[in-house]
């Protein structure tokens, strides 16, 4: 199959198709306002409530709505009939990715990368993709679900279970990898993401897409998601945008240790992926519930864990760093694994 049609069977206007190129203009020009303006990204950075920053939420809620007008309420019944997917997604989230990340960052950041990051900084950097690793993806998954075609009926259910999941394994996950039993996970914060990132654009979604359907059926829903889908892009280009300008003049002071912090960041979603996608094929998952699936385990939750790191740590700390440091990595990473998933759809039945 051509370059071609497998972009179009994606479903990837052209747009999309340059998503790479638009991800790395839009992370240049929060390093380049972030430097030039930084009393502006403070004042946006202060607006936020439980460590939520509200900027960001309302760009991930632009992400989010498209998908959620696309899904159908009455297919969810039939997922219980596919639990694969479902299994290979709670295993490898839970089961597996904390842990192989926890084991790569004291690697590389305790012994590897010992000559060039003093200890304090290597905890602090540990500490921040302990929590990348641990905070499973919630609204960008639909993003990357949507450019893989995924059934985003399914999807939803994989969301909704590491959500309820996250609830109770999320502080105890991380307070083992860390090491400590005091620390304090804002619970508001993972509370009020969920109802901002999931459950608002949930709701607007149904609502949406039952007026249209009384218009015009299905056809008037595609309609109006291929209208909005620019907007869904966009969203994540202004999120990228404001992540790096907020911490700009860290980044710019120290490359060095980006690439540093950047390398068990790869290493780990390139071996989470192959894991979920290699388990997806061998059991003979249907692609589009296998490439989301793998993609949701390769992703993380990033808006959660830059909020906790920031709010344990503080905003200039190298915990927070390192969790924007992996919004850095993921975004580029990701599209690279949908580009894969689109060329090896013919794996799968």
């Amino acid at each position: 199959m051509s370059d071609h049609a497998i972009q179009v069977e994606a479903g990837l206007g052209t747009f999309e198709r340059l998503l790479s190129l638009w991800v790395a203009i839009a992370i240049a020009t929060g390093l380049l306002l972030g430097s030039l303006f930084p009393a502006l990204f403070a004042l946006l950075a202060s607006l936020e409530v439980a460590s939520v920053n509200l900027p960001v939420a309302v760009l991930i809620w632009a992400m989010v709505y498209p998908m959620m007008v696309g899904i159908d309420f009455g297919a969810l019944a039939d997922v219980g009939r596919k639990p694969k997917g479902l299994i290979i997604t709670v295993v490898v989230n839970w089961l597996i990715k904390p842990f192989t990340m926890a084991a790569l960052g004291v690697l590389f950041f305790e012994h590897i990368f010992a000559p060039w990051i003093d200890p304090q900084t290597a905890s602090e950097y540990l500490a921040g993709v302990i929590l990348l690793g641990a905070a499973p993806c919630t609204a960008m998954v639909f993003v990357w679900s949507n450019l893989v075609r995924g059934d985003a009926n399914y999807t939803l259910v994989q969301v909704s279970v590491n959500d309820i999941i996250m609830v109770f394994a999320f502080a105890p996950i991380v307070a083992f990898l860390l090491g400590v039993t005091d620390i304090t996970v804002p619970w508001e914060t993972l509370i009020l993401s969920v109802l901002l990132y999931i459950l608002l654009p949930l709701v607007a979604g149904f609502v949406t897409r039952k007026r249209l359907m009384g218009q015009g059926g299905e056809a008037a829903v595609e309609n109006f998601r291929n209208t909005l889908r620019p907007a869904s892009v966009g969203g994540l280009l202004l999120t990228v945008v404001l992540l790096f300008g907020f911490q700009a003049q860290v980044i710019l002071e120290q490359p060095f240790n980006i690439a540093l912090i950047a390398v068990p960041l790869m290493i780990q979603t390139y071996g989470i992926f192959f894991i979920a996608y290699g388990a997806a094929r061998l059991w003979k998952v249907p692609f589009e519930v296998a490439a989301p699936c793998a993609l949701i385990g390769t992703s993380n939750f990033f808006e959660l864990a830059v909020a906790v790191a920031i709010s344990l740590f503080g905003l200039g700390s190298g915990a927070a760093l390192a969790t924007v440091v992996g919004v850095l990595v993921e975004v580029p990473v990701m599209l690279s694994l949908v580009a894969f998933a689109n060329r090896t759809r013919g794996w799968f039945a």
